[in-house]
């Protein structure tokens, strides 16, 4: 690798090329971030639109989600291979020409498929997003672009509800997907400043990232199979069969140098630990955000823009706390402000699922205000240890981890509010209250992380931690 491209790798870009190349990535993020969540407020318009049940129309999100679980480890190795810019230049690209489909979607299959091929789009992006970051910094500035990240995953969450509240106020439900476009436009123009390391000239692993998609791809979809009344005996077995792919896969993983399924990092308890916690909390977000506006519309006779808005004070209250949870987490374990930031959430979530019947706006409004404030105070400070505690040259691979983990969860978790929907719970307090026991999963989880043995660093992550970057337990 020449020059350029070490200095682009290892010392960050130099100002203010780096300015431009923090918006295309930011840009790129919030494209992700609201695309995935937009859905949400419009599935009962979507139902009604295309004469279909709601525990059917969950499916939106789910193939959405299903599709970036499967496709972004497999996505980071040839980000890798084919580098990194190009990789997430060209899902921009997809992104866009997939969402001008959704204006001919007159039926539930075809906005599926044209779901999935969004999903792909996103895909390429997000599993290369991390890295870029790590590039697009200086290593002791790697803390503070993280945080920055953390806004604008947060303000995009925020918008997105709000959002697609507004446009179903206003258009046609296509249009709510949409409105992620000028994002990836911009993403797109600002993104000839993304630092563009040379391709590794190594060969991909074809048939470990055909075995990681299917993996989680027919263990999810199995599930899903029996959440939507299918043969109870095809959807075992349908999970049986990922299952058993899995087992084959991660034994075929262990004597791999760079593994498609990040098993080298895993091996490390602290990594471990925080990908277990990411996976129940953000089960816990979906489960609580995916069940809220069925519970508001059917029990509480809530427009959608009213439903939007109700939703709304869970990211904007993230906006303000995932920053400062990143500062913290320079100056306070890791491990202590996840425990808190749980607890905090429990008491929300059980709060909400006590919702008075005649509950108002300001009702609502402080216990997701509260119930932000807890996942923002855990989730942060949880992506920064992955990524920080894994070695420069597995940073794409710690980034895969870390969006794979966060779609999977939160795929479980609309397959979970699905299943509860199908059940006749789905719009009842039970969802909030089966949130709270993942979310004391995910504390117990980050307190395990304040034991010793765990906490202490091991030699390969200090050398390879800079100053300002060191990695808070």
């Amino acid at each position: 690798m020449g020059k350029a491209g070490e200095r682009e790798s290892g010392d960050g870009l130099p100002l203010p090329r780096r300015f431009v190349a923090i918006g295309a990535v930011s840009a790129g993020t919030a494209l992700t971030i609201i695309d995935g969540g937009i859905a949400t407020v419009a599935l009962p318009t979507i139902a009604t639109d295309l004469h279909v049940g709601s525990s059917a129309v969950v499916s939106v999100v789910t193939v959405y989600q299903l599709i970036l679980a499967m496709m972004i480890l497999p996505f980071a190795g040839l980000g890798d291979r084919f580098g990194l810019k190009r990789t997430y230049q060209f899902g921009q690209l997809l992104f866009t020409v997939a969402t001008v489909l959704c204006f001919f979607a007159k039926s539930l299959p075809f906005l599926l498929v044209v779901r999935a091929a969004q999903a792909l789009g996103a895909a390429a992006a997000l599993s290369v997003s991390s890295a870029l970051i790590r590039s697009i910094y200086p290593s002791s500035q790697l803390g503070r672009g993280l945080g920055i990240n953390s806004v604008v995953v947060s303000s995009s969450a925020a918008l997105a509800p709000t959002l697609g509240g507004l446009v179903l106020g206003i258009a046609p439900w296509p249009w709510v997907f949409a409105s992620a476009v000028p994002f990836a436009i911009i993403s797109l123009v600002l993104g000839r400043a993304l630092p563009a390391p040379q391709p590794r000239k190594e060969p991909f692993d074809v048939l470990g990232a055909v075995m990681c998609a299917s993996m989680i791809g027919l263990c999810i979809s199995g599930a899903e199979s029996a959440v939507h009344g299918d043969s109870p005996v095809v959807s075992a077995a349908i999970v049986a069969v990922g299952a058993a792919i899995g087992w084959v896969f991660i034994r075929r993983e262990r004597g791999e140098a760079k593994p498609i399924l990040p098993v080298d990092l895993l091996a490390k308890p602290v990594i471990a630990l925080s990908a277990i916690g990411a996976y129940t909390a953000f089960t816990a977000s979906m489960t609580l955000l995916l069940s809220t506006p069925f519970r508001l519309t059917h029990g509480y006779g809530w427009s959608a823009a009213a439903v939007g808005a109700a939703i709304a004070p869970w990211p904007l209250t993230n906006m303000i706390v995932a920053p400062l949870a990143g500062w913290l987490s320079d100056r306070v374990p890791a491990g202590l402000l996840g425990g808190i930031g749980m607890a905090v959430s429990i008491v929300a979530l059980t709060l909400i699922a006590l919702l008075p019947a005649d509950a108002t706006y300001i009702d609502i409004a402080w216990r997701m205000a509260l119930c932000g404030s807890g996942f923002g105070l855990f989730l942060p400070p949880n992506a920064r240890l992955i990524i920080g505690s894994a070695p420069r040259e597995r940073a794409a691979a710690a980034g895969g981890l870390v969006g794979t983990v966060r779609l999977v969860g939160q795929t479980t978790g609309a397959t979970l509010v699905a299943a509860l929907l199908a059940m006749g719970v789905g719009a009842t307090s039970t969802p909030p209250l089966v949130a709270a026991g993942l979310a004391l999963v995910a504390g117990l989880c980050s307190l395990a992380r304040l034991r010793p043995s765990i906490r202490n660093p091991r030699s390969d992550e200090a050398e390879d931690e800079q100053p300002g970057t060191q990695v808070s337990r």
